[in-house]
């Protein structure tokens, strides 16, 4: 699943593309929006909410897609062939004069009322790359379950907005917590949530990912989808695992960590995560 960071770029791009100018032709490919024409209308401004992406039009409502796991927008100029995935995989097209906005494989794809973005967004934490960020607010919230693991805590989108697998793995290898150490027992809440913030604000600008500095091929992070590779500070190989909720199994994602730099509880007895690649986020 993209980060809030690459939502955040994706909002950018699309707002310089379309801000301002009609649509002359909208293509829905969702059952739902599949009778809805936009043509007319006009994007007043794209924005990014966490990992949500609200392209707000001239008439109030806002179109909101979300990208899960492996949703995409991307842009191209009129009569361009698209290269984001086969036809099959489009899920909405947005045709200006100047620009070609298709998105591919978007799982959420909702036309808003006017207000309506209070019922889709308004759950959400405090936005690492948002006007909103409170770090105070951040911390309260995640306080509030003070006996919860703090990987999962990270990934919880009402805490704190925009986070996901990578930059919560390479945040806790940083400030040298285990993913699996209690909320409540976590040294530097503030801290932490402040580095995390500054590691996606840091590569915002930018499609690659780098927590380490150093944007070259399998270069960019500490730990994240390094497994069994050696750390890069001890030597000790880098574990991974799946964590998640007792309450809610089916949402365990994998984490990265290296026992030796993140001291602390470890991870549960069980067998071998399939597929490290599977439920990044």
């Amino acid at each position: 699943m993209p980060e809030g960071d690459t939502v955040w770029l994706a909002a950018r791009r699309l707002d310089a593309a379309l801000a301002g100018r009609p649509l002359r032709r909208s293509d829905f490919r969702v059952p739902a929006l599949a009778t809805v024409d936009l043509a007319g209308r006009s994007v007043t401004e794209v924005a990014s909410r966490g990992k949500h992406l609200l392209m707000r039009l001239d008439d109030g409502r806002t179109l909101h897609t979300h990208y899960r796991m492996d949703g995409s927008w991307h842009l191209y100029v009129p009569g361009e062939r698209h290269r984001g995935g086969p036809d099959h995989e489009v899920r909405v097209v947005l045709e200006t004069d100047d620009a070609v906005a298709v998105g591919f494989r978007l799982p959420v794809v909702e036309l808003l009322a006017p207000g309506g973005e209070d019922a889709a967004v308004g759950h959400l934490g405090p936005d690492l790359l948002g006007p909103d960020w409170d770090v105070e607010e951040a911390v309260r919230r995640l306080r509030e379950r003070p006996d919860r693991e703090i990987g999962p805590a990270l990934l919880d989108q009402r805490n704190l907005a925009g986070i996901g697998n990578l930059y919560k793995a390479e945040s806790l290898f940083l400030r040298g917590v285990s993913p699996w150490t209690r909320v409540a027992d976590v040294a530097d809440l503030p801290a932490l949530v402040t580095l995390a913030r500054r590691l996606m604000l840091a590569n915002r600008e930018h499609p690659q990912q780098a927590t380490t500095g150093d944007l070259r091929p399998g270069r960019g992070q500490w730990v994240f989808e390094r497994a069994r590779r050696p750390c890069r500070r001890c030597g000790t190989p880098v574990r991974v695992a799946e964590q998640g909720e007792p309450d809610h199994p089916e949402r365990a994602r994998l984490t990265y960590w290296c026992p030796h730099c993140q001291p602390g509880p470890d991870a549960p007895a069980a067998p071998p995560p399939r597929g490290e690649r599977r439920r990044r986020d």
